[in-house]
């Protein structure tokens, strides 16, 4: 469960940590009277549970409380990243001396938490990440030992932050960790830390996302964060049964099996692609779940390519392939499908495609499948 900016900011506030004044509003006119009574200099930031809302245009300055109205009319009703701006935080301006970024995630592959920090905030934090990674300290969390000052004054050190500002870092990472452990997080960040011109730390932003597994123990989260808007394909692929997230790349992608469709990210990874969601149609699919499945990825933007990639093992190949022709000769998509189909009647379902007349490109490795899938997505010809 993600929240929003401002219910996240509730949640750090009950720790003790510092935030902004604001006022959430679903309306231009409610933007201007909030605007009013924060002084008249605000930021209007659009509430969606995502990143990115800087680049996509979802944050704007506003000198007065009329241009707070204007920016929210042309915040309100956004698409970002497949969420719909149903609200918008007016948050009074804070001076801006330099922008740090704090985070505490899980590494899921050394089974630990890890603390990451870095002197350069912001909303360019991944390409900071990407072309400076020195910039960027992570430190990872024995959970039976805890989180201690002495580790998080070494990690500042290391990723230069300034010696006035040391100690503050340390409060605020400290109440930060406090935060992941009492709530079950999954992760709890601030990009940015506010070094404010009198040299105090304010958060800027707040990200927090509960493990999901976890939400039975804390149903005051659960009341808090009621109301927030999945992003649309998200729901509506949960409302079918499939494990559904979307992601940036332009590959749409059908498995069975997390681990084999996290297994195919990888493939297009290593083959230079991206993939533009993950999609798990689980074991034993049947014609009309894989049916439905292609509609769900069909439907996401600037994809170029898709990839159904099946293993057969209680999943029967024929079934698979049934599914995928009646969806293509009702859906008709524009973009070549890519098939790999493995296992339990595999050659019957190469028939029933191969047979098809349909314009599907099929292999029976997932390498190969994944090569020409780039090639595809890159619109070269095979």
């Amino acid at each position: 469960m993600r929240f929003v900016e401002y219910k996240g900011k509730k949640v750090f506030a009950r720790y003790g940590l510092e935030i902004p004044r604001g006022i959430a509003v679903s309306t231009p006119e409610e933007a201007r009277k909030a605007a009013q009574k924060l002084g008249g200099e605000v930021f209007v930031k659009a509430q969606v549970p995502i990143g990115g809302r800087g680049k996509a245009g979802g944050i704007k300055y506003a000198a007065d409380p009329a241009e707070a109205e204007k920016r929210a009319s042309e915040i309100l009703g956004m698409d970002i990243k497949g969420y719909k701006v149903k609200e918008v935080y007016i948050e009074e301006k804070i001076d801006i001396a330099g922008e740090i970024y704090l985070g505490i995630t899980l590494d899921r592959s050394a089974g630990m938490p890890v603390v990451i920090l870095s002197a350069e905030g912001g909303i360019d934090i991944e390409e900071v990440a990407r072309t400076k990674p020195e910039k960027v300290v992570r430190n990872h969390i024995d959970p039976l030992w805890g989180f201690h000052s002495y580790q998080l004054r070494q990690v500042a050190y290391k990723a230069g932050i300034s010696e006035d500002l040391i100690g503050d870092i340390v409060k605020m990472g400290l109440k930060l960790y406090e935060i992941f452990i009492d709530n079950d997080a999954v992760l709890a960040e601030i990009n940015p830390a506010v070094v404010t011109p009198e040299r105090k730390l304010v958060c800027g932003d707040s990200k927090l996302e509960i493990d999901d597994n976890a939400l039975f123990k804390h149903p005051d989260l659960a009341a808090l964060n009621e109301g927030i808007e999945e992003n649309t394909l998200e729901a509506e692929a949960r409302a079918k049964g499939i494990s559904f997230v979307e992601l940036d790349g332009n590959i749409a992608v059908i498995g069975n099996g997390a681990g084999l469709v996290m297994g195919t990210l990888d493939s297009l990874s290593l083959e230079g692609g991206s993939a533009a969601n993950f999609l798990d149609v689980g074991g034993g699919a049947l014609a009309s779940k894989v049916e439905d499945a292609l509609e769900i990825a069909l439907k996401l933007k600037n994809v170029k390519a898709v990839l159904i990639n099946i293993f057969g093992g209680i999943t029967r190949c024929d079934e698979v392939a049934r599914g995928i022709v009646a969806a293509l000769k009702r859906l008709k998509p524009s973009v070549p499908i890519i098939v790999r189909l493995a296992g339990n009647n595999e050659e019957e379902g190469r028939r029933i495609l191969r047979e098809s007349g349909l314009n599907i490109h099929i292999f029976e490795s997932m390498r190969t499948a994944a090569i020409n899938a780039v090639r595809f997505s890159r619109e070269e010809r095979i």
